[in-house]
């Protein structure tokens, strides 16, 4: 009962944990619309600093996040993540005292604040390194270890509605908007991270064995045919979960569309696309011991791409009515949106349970090199600085609808790697 009783706790230490990383992360992208509208011509592609910032840092950190593990344990390995995090929190507020307010120093405010979202990026990778594989070592593997990662995706995505819903409050007027108008939200993340270390602290979690993290595991580790193609998987997954709400919210908060939507409602808005990965997330969690990893990501691949292509091409002129909030009043309005973007918004229903069941097939059978391989896994989340600088790129040279050209094609990589390239041809003993 004891062992139970313990188990659980690190359950839940863990799933807080999941939520943590969202409401961190999901910063990125509404302060994008406010740098977007800085003093001076500020491109789609620059205006991403931050999420380049934040993913770029899993690039530096996946591997040695795996070392971290296997020398500390996780519980030491969370606790170093959140005292990083907490310093990368700071810099950041700090790039919002340093703005001048005029452009005159704008250089030196986005350099300040890339610093401070690489920093919280090193913290978030190394919190996935974490996360992910325990959930899945909790929960035995198999069906079950999803099911909880679905559980944890749950709070995951409940943070990031949050997020928006502050953000979009705390933005107002997207063309008047500075750096510093984010402070109370970065405030809620740095009193997230010292509560977290306090509780993490004081709890005991039961440390399963690893082998040591040495480089020449990862050869090991890249043989493994089925793991290799799905860290590529999650390179490209990176660009649809994060790329299809970025570029509706930039969207919509673009004066030349013509809809001229006040920032807190587009805020409200594209909280939607989290609140469907919330809804996809509790139906995963309660069909994740029933239902394989493969025909989940099978189904959601190709309703992914049915949406994306239906959003694309559907009438602009056609619209739908979609619930805001008027922050001033606290009263409900309704807003009116393109079908397109409604599309676009149900797209989180799909992304719910890809992480989590591509990460579990990922893994699958790779015994002593798992947590080498949850390193490399998390080195390929920077995919989403990639696939953004990318998709703003083809947003400068076309438009924000024709951008979506780049979510397609990752969609279609990850319905390829469900049907074929997930499939295990080797187990180490």
């Amino acid at each position: 009962m004891a062992k139970q009783a313990k188990q659980w706790g690190a359950i839940c230490v863990m799933i807080a944990l999941f939520a943590m990383i969202a409401f961190v992360t999901n910063l990125c992208t509404p302060m994008a619309t406010i740098i977007k509208n800085q003093p001076g011509e500020i491109s789609n592609v620059l205006a991403q600093i931050g999420n380049y910032g934040n993913f770029i840092a899993y690039l530096v950190m996946g591997i040695p996040a795996g070392m971290l593990i296997a020398k500390y344990g996780y519980k030491k390995t969370a606790l170093i993540g959140l005292v990083v995090g907490i310093i990368g929190i700071l810099i950041q507020w700090c790039s919002g005292l340093i703005d001048a307010g005029d452009g005159s120093n704008i250089g030196l405010v986005f350099g300040v604040y890339l610093l401070g979202a690489f920093i919280s990026g090193l913290t978030m990778c190394i919190l996935n390194c974490v996360v992910n594989p325990m959930l899945n070592l909790l929960g035995g593997g198999g069906n079950k270890g999803n099911q909880l990662i679905q559980i944890g995706g749950v709070f995951n995505s409940t943070a990031a509605v949050c997020c928006y819903i502050l953000m979009g409050a705390l933005i107002a007027d997207a063309t008047k908007a500075k750096i510093s108008d984010a402070t109370p939200a970065l405030m809620i993340a740095l009193a997230i991270f010292a509560i977290a270390f306090i509780v993490i602290l004081f709890t005991k979690i039961e440390e399963p064995e690893q082998a040591p993290v040495k480089l020449d595991l990862i050869k090991g580790a890249m043989k493994f045919r089925h793991f290799a193609l799905g860290a590529l998987a999650i390179f490209l997954y990176m660009g649809v979960e994060v790329g299809t709400p970025n570029a509706v919210q930039q969207y919509l908060n673009d004066p030349e569309n013509g809809l001229n939507i006040p920032a807190a409602t587009v805020g409200m808005i594209v909280a939607v696309y989290w609140f469907m990965m919330l809804i996809g997330r509790f139906a995963g969690a309660a069909i994740g011991s029933k239902v394989s990893s493969r025909a989940m990501v099978t189904t959601v691949s190709i309703a992914t791409l049915c949406l994306v292509l239906f959003g694309m091409f559907a009438p602009t002129d056609v619209l739908v009515s979609f619930p805001g909030v008027d922050w001033g009043k606290l009263s409900i309005v309704w807003q009116d949106i393109p079908l397109g973007i409604f599309a676009f918004l149900l797209v989180g229903l799909c992304t719910s349970v890809m992480w989590g069941a591509i990460f579990n097939m990922a893994v699958e059978g790779l015994g002593k090199y798992t947590a080498v391989a949850s390193g490399i896994f998390m080195t390929m989340v920077f995919g989403c600085a990639v696939m953004m600088a990318i998709q703003g790129w083809v947003a400068d040279l076309t438009d924000y609808i024709t951008s979506f050209w780049v979510v397609v094609f990752c969609a279609a990589y990850i319905l390829f790697y469900a049907l074929v390239g997930s499939r295990v041809s080797k187990r180490e003993d």
